[in-house]
């Protein structure tokens, strides 16, 4: 979002009221709360370098009483590749504001990356990679990722590649299992994936 619209933003909430007042200056502090994030603007405000991305654009028929009912609806990716990353999808009669739907619903959605080097054939100690093995499901979708050495990439389809690669994971294996094909539930399971990196708890006994 461009500074001058940041500036017309009027916040709906009080965290969105604690952003624009500046009381609340990093997502961290956000995340760290547990509080749900319910404005777009709270994400453009704190994480200014936020990268979007289209992930799929796909046609939605409907029969009704009065006829046939046509909508777009769009999968979109938003992230900082510095360890944000939000998917999200929107519907809407015309492609542009399906859009829109899409990136402020990924934004809502966004979602903190642990990054790590969890492979045993690198040892670098650099967050190039995941730390442990994470897998993620949707519908008849599964998707194992597992720390690569550096250098290797990302070893995943194009869908993957985007949604990973904003969040800034540069190396990682991958498995899949299911209709992979289908766009939608690919990349939920791909995300699904990367927000369990978070959820999970490293133990040091």
């Amino acid at each position: 979002m461009a500074e001058a619209s940041l500036e017309e933003w009027v916040p709906r909430t009080k965290i969105g009221r604690m952003v624009k007042e500046g009381e609340i200056t990093s997502i961290e502090e956000i995340m760290r709360r547990g509080i749900p994030i319910k404005e777009p603007e709270i994400v453009d405000a704190l994480l200014p370098r936020l990268e979007e991305e289209v992930i799929d654009i796909s046609m939605v028929q409907r029969m009704t009483d009065s006829g046939r009912r046509v909508k777009f609806r769009v999968v979109a990716a938003v992230g900082n590749r510095e360890g944000y990353v939000g998917l999200g999808q929107g519907k809407a009669k015309e492609v542009g504001p399906a859009i829109k739907k899409a990136i402020d619903d990924a934004k809502l959605n966004i979602y903190q990356v642990r990054r790590g080097c969890g492979s045993w054939e690198c040892g670098c100690d650099r967050p190039h990679s995941i730390p442990f093995r994470v897998e993620g499901k949707s519908s008849s979708v599964r998707v194992v990722l597992l720390p690569a050495p550096r250098g290797l990439g990302l070893a995943i389809g194009d869908v993957g590649k985007v949604i990973i690669g904003l969040s800034g994971i540069e190396d990682v294996w991958s498995r899949t299992l299911g209709q992979t094909k289908t766009t939608i539930n690919f990349a939920k399971a791909v995300f699904d994936a990367l927000k369990k990196t978070s959820d999970m708890v490293i133990r040091s006994d």
